[in-house]
């Protein structure tokens, strides 16, 4: 199983980013799928989720509105679109995998991709 992630940078408040979850190794349109972040010092905070066919989707209250996730079974890949980006959301993102089924145990997590947002 190997989750991958990329898309990160540096952004100026304000601006978007595109991350993308390249995953391999399972049956990815089978596993409803999250992105996690980690501030620094801080612990994980989960930020969204969505289902096997991406018909359901859940945000936190932090990014809901301005952070959407969105999935490619085709493609095996997982896709967060950051726009509206704040200082606040300055962190390493994780993709991860559910285990049995959203808001379950996170079973494989990829290497994280930097966001940094900043003037």
């Amino acid at each position: 199983v190997q989750l991958v992630e990329s898309g990160g940078g540096m952004v100026q408040p304000g601006g978007s980013l595109r991350l993308s979850c390249a995953v391999s190794g399972f049956t990815f349109s089978s596993y409803d799928m999250s992105w996690v972040r980690q501030a620094p010092g801080k612990g994980p905070e989960w930020v969204s989720a969505i289902n096997t066919g991406g018909g359901s989707t859940y945000y936190s209250d932090s990014v809901n509105g301005r952070f959407t996730i969105s999935r490619d079974n085709a493609k095996n890949t997982l896709y967060l679109q950051m726009n509206s980006l704040k200082p606040e959301d300055t962190a390493l993102y994780y993709c991860a995998r559910y285990a049995d089924y959203w808001g379950g145990t996170l079973d494989y997590w990829g290497q994280g991709t930097q966001v940094t947002v900043s003037s």
